[in-house]
């Protein structure tokens, strides 16, 4: 069995431990920082964390995003429209952690190294937050990344999908903190009507590997697909269907919206029979 751990346990961690010592799955939200606004961004987290999500994941915007769906990237062009820079990720990334939840940046390697990965590293710790999801770093690369955050005391997050081997699966394991993220499917980000069996299947063959916890995202959209991902894996990612709702129309309405679906998802989770 493979596993890595931070000397201190990260938020993300104990979030993680308390869900399963409660046999439920932990459920993530995504939201762009700076996305709809500085200040409507702020607000969305406050429905999340209000309505009992545990974690947040923060998105830097970037402006080649090979792993996000339109919604998505419809959202992070509105967000560097924004002017939205590393500063903002930070800030918006200090909100969620004030305000209780476990505090997450998913972003592309680019703006980490642009940024200097000690240094950036430095500025998750410091903003509360307990680590990095890096989508596009392989592990054959990572190692330099490894030791800033391990260095800094924030987990390294790394993706894995239904087409990676077993034997890249326990490398990835093996330099992976606070969870693997497990993509329910081969694609980008999106709303889909039904998730993949793949999922369920990918989750399984981690935990052969590694006792780390596994979260699922890609695809996850209605109460329905998260209560089901919810009975086998230990989170649940949803990010599409969150920022959907806050696209549509004025921030007051988008937010009202955001918080019915937020609510739905938490009691979806919660009431999901684990296997």
């Amino acid at each position: 069995m493979s596993s890595v751990a931070s000397a201190k346990q990260t938020t993300l961690e104990k979030v993680l431990h308390e869900a399963r010592a409660e046999k439920r799955a932990a459920l993530i939200g995504y939201i762009p920082a700076g996305f709809p606004t500085i200040e409507g961004c702020k607000a969305a987290i406050d429905v999340l964390v209000d309505s009992g999500f545990d974690a947040v994941e923060i998105g830097y915007p970037y402006s080649d995003p090979v792993m996000d769906g339109p919604i998505i990237q419809e959202a992070a062009d509105i967000a560097l429209r924004n002017g939205v820079k590393a500063k903002d990720v930070f800030s918006m990334l200090s909100h969620t952690t004030s305000r209780g939840a476990a505090g997450v940046v998913m972003t592309y390697w680019n703006p980490i190294e642009q940024y200097g990965a000690t240094r950036f590293a430095e500025a998750i710790s410091a903003a509360g937050g307990s680590g990095v999801i890096t989508p596009d770093l392989s592990f054959e690369q990572a190692q330099p990344w490894k030791t800033s955050a391990e260095s800094a005391g924030i987990n390294t997050i790394f993706v894995v999908a239904p087409s990676t081997t077993d034997e890249r699966l326990q490398k990835v394991a093996s330099i992976t903190s606070g969870f693997i993220y497990a993509a329910s499917l081969m694609g980008v980000t999106g709303t889909r009507t039904a998730i993949s069996n793949s999922a369920q299947e990918l989750v399984t063959r981690i935990r052969k590997l590694s006792d780390l916890p596994i979260a699922v995202g890609l695809g996850v959209s209605t109460p329905e697909q998260a209560r089901e991902v919810a009975t086998y894996a230990d989170g649940v990612i949803i990010g599409s269907a969150l920022i959907k709702e806050l696209l549509a129309g004025d921030l007051d309405s988008g937010l009202a919206k955001l918080r019915s679906l937020a609510q739905s998802l938490v009691a979806a989770t919660k009431s999901a029979e684990r296997l």
